[in-house]
């Protein structure tokens, strides 16, 4: 099974829809979307994933499932120096970089930064309801962290929804603290994030990322990659 992660277009925030570009991004990746043959369409709540999806469902007659846990993870914690209220992956890399409970994959949402802002449980709301879907599909997690195959198959199950829900997605498939995915990763406007289950013993799975962010079908109609969400100068070399 193949699980394909996809953010939603250029953003406004204010109003939670795309901007001009944004459309315009949706309506390419629908493109290269219609080309592929897809099991299951899921879909955040939220007005920007929703847009994004929708170009999509236009372009392919199909229709979509909205998951309300797939909306981005903007649980609020305690800001560190401020002491107000912040989403839970934005740290600058004085605090984030010497906190080891933040790199491990079993200790950073029970970290006292996390902890203020209760993580651990919201994290684990989403695990589950992820892992229900997987059942659902044929796959279902073990108490070993990998998973059972109940019933094999090569399905694409596409999610259009967002960077902060897909990287504790990605983290928790392959056993990478969230936060090191929120700081050390970005994925640019309609990129697509794959995971595949690789079953080298039979009944047995686990999922490995294929590619992180793959934007190219931007770059492939001269449509300018979007930095939102980043901090540097996007490099389309």
């Amino acid at each position: 099974m193949r699980l394909i992660f996809i953010r939603h277009g250029d953003p406004n925030y204010e109003t939670d829809h795309l901007t001009e570009k944004g459309w315009r991004e949706a309506e390419i990746l629908a493109e290269r979307i219609a080309k592929w043959d897809i099991k299951q369409i899921y879909c955040s709540p939220l007005g920007r994933a929703q847009d994004t999806c929708s170009k999509t469902l236009e372009k392919t007659g199909r229709s979509c499932i909205t998951c309300d846990w797939l909306q981005e993870f903007y649980y609020r914690i305690k800001h560190v120096e401020t002491g107000e209220d912040t989403i839970a992956w934005d740290f600058y890399p004085r605090y984030f970089a010497p906190h080891d409970q933040l790199h491990d994959k079993d200790k950073w949402a029970y970290s006292d930064v996390m902890a203020s802002g209760d993580i651990a449980k919201f994290a684990g709301i989403v695990y589950r309801e992820f892992d229900s879907l997987l059942a659902k599909h044929g796959y279902k997690r073990n108490d070993r962290n990998f998973y059972d195959v109940i019933e094999h198959n090569e399905d694409n199950i596409v999610f259009f929804c967002h960077f902060g829900i897909t990287a504790l997605l990605v983290g928790y498939m392959t056993g990478i603290a969230a936060p090191a995915l929120w700081q050390g990763m970005f994925m640019a406007p309609t990129s697509i994030t794959v995971l595949d289950s690789e079953e080298r013993i039979p009944g047995e799975a686990s999922f490995r990322v294929q590619c992180f962010g793959d934007a190219r079908h931007l770059v492939e109609a001269g449509e300018p990659i979007s930095a939102s969400g980043y901090f540097g100068k996007m490099f389309e070399g």
